[in-house]
């Protein structure tokens, strides 16, 4: 059966994110079938001089297959 999982965090955050994907890949036997992902630069970006420092949303989309569960 196959499924989907979404997760997000901002790109300040990348190394965290990687790892609790990494470790629901590991811990949930899924088979991943493509991971798609997309970053949303701050809304505030264009402001200021420090603007290039703000966070930006990160989204990543896992398509997964598992085994569907036994009647």
């Amino acid at each position: 059966m196959q499924q989907i999982k979404i997760f997000k965090s901002v790109d300040t955050e990348i190394p965290q994110m990687e790892h609790q994907i990494n470790r629901w890949m590991r811990k949930s036997g899924a088979r991943v079938l493509s991971i798609t992902g997309n970053l949303a630069s701050n809304p505030s970006s264009g402001q200021g001089p420090m603007s290039s420092f703000a966070a930006g949303d990160i989204m990543v989309i896992v398509h997964y297959e598992i085994d569907a569960p036994q009647k």
